[in-house]
């Protein structure tokens, strides 16, 4: 069996928002592939320490300020690697490549993830993913549920999911034109939480799978939403690594904490939701009893965001 190589991985931020993205060598595995800056964890060394020795040694800068990002343990072929990632958002010195490695400041959503290794593309996603993420509530008609979705959007909300599971087939598919619509003029992504076939007569969204569409879609199923956001809700180990095995977008996780609308739903807690997002191969918002108030915790834990739907819609 393969030993793991524990690595860890800078997503640099310049002072205008683009990225640093390296190049690796020719002859090294997966040459010729962009990749984010770093490298092995020395034997006892910090995953902090390690990342700032690499952007000393590979970038000749100083790593001033940083937190997690995401953790990606992926299987390769010929090697296990477990990517520990950083956002770094302030540093000193110009970066140079000190290795020879050509160097490339990129837009974000300029990140195509076909120039990185498979490994990569999830953080690919976590830096193009918002830290508010929008499911929908109850609303007394179309007219209503335009109101508050305009409202959150109007609040910067740019990731929204359409859940309403008691509308019929034909009504979902009325608000889900004019969610659309909304979320176009402003730049946000919708996801639709309905049957795979019922959400491909809406062009231009992605698609949500709840828990039990989870654990029964097949791949051949998900092929057509390939390249689009593709994500799912979670509760426990085994639907995340079903998630990851179908290599979705990003994932919620809940309920972190008590909630109303599930009452009787045992809460993960904090520390279960550090344990399960460091299982986890791809984004992770945190849901269930959350709000704008708990991103900084979130993110801390290795999380993306928070998602919710009484915090975000009024």
């Amino acid at each position: 069996m393969s030993s793991l190589v524990h690595v860890a991985a800078a997503a640099i931020e310049g002072p205008d928002g683009r990225l640093l993205i390296t190049q690796r060598a020719p002859d090294a595995h997966q040459g010729g592939l962009w990749e984010f800056p770093g490298g092995k964890l020395e034997p006892g060394e910090s995953v902090q320490a390690a990342l700032c020795r690499e952007l000393r040694e590979e970038l000749g800068i100083e790593a001033l300020a940083y937190h997690p990002l995401i953790r990606i343990p992926y299987s390769y072929p010929d090697k296990c690697v477990l990517l520990d990632v950083w956002r770094v958002t302030r540093f000193r010195g110009e970066p140079r490549g000190l290795e020879g490695q050509p160097l490339r400041w990129v837009e974000c959503e300029a990140l195509e993830p076909g120039q990185f290794p498979a490994a990569n593309r999830p953080i690919i996603n976590a830096l193009q993913l918002p830290d508010r993420y929008l499911v929908t509530g109850a609303a007394a008609g179309l007219k209503a549920f335009e109101q508050r979705l305009g409202r959150a959007l109007e609040k910067g909300v740019r990731l929204v999911q359409l859940r309403a599971p008691d509308l019929d087939p034909g009504d979902y598919l009325h608000y889900a034109q004019r969610a659309r619509q909304l979320c176009q003029g402003v730049g946000a992504q919708l996801l639709l939480n309905a049957d795979p076939a019922l959400a491909s007569c809406v062009p231009d969204v992605g698609l949500h799978l709840n828990s039990r569409r989870l654990m029964a879609v097949s791949r051949d199923e998900l092929e057509p939403w390939r390249g689009k956001l593709i994500s799912a809700s979670c509760h426990d180990l085994q639907e995340l690594m079903r998630a990851s095995e179908l290599a979705l977008s990003f994932v919620s996780l809940s309920p972190v904490n008590a909630t109303a609308s599930h009452p009787g739903a045992a809460a993960l807690g904090w520390s279960q939701f550090e344990a399960l997002v460091e299982r986890a191969a791809l984004p992770v918002y945190a849901l269930g009893g959350v709000d704008g108030e708990d991103i900084g915790r979130v993110q801390a834990l290795g999380g993306q965001g928070v998602a919710a739907i009484r915090a975000f819609w009024e």
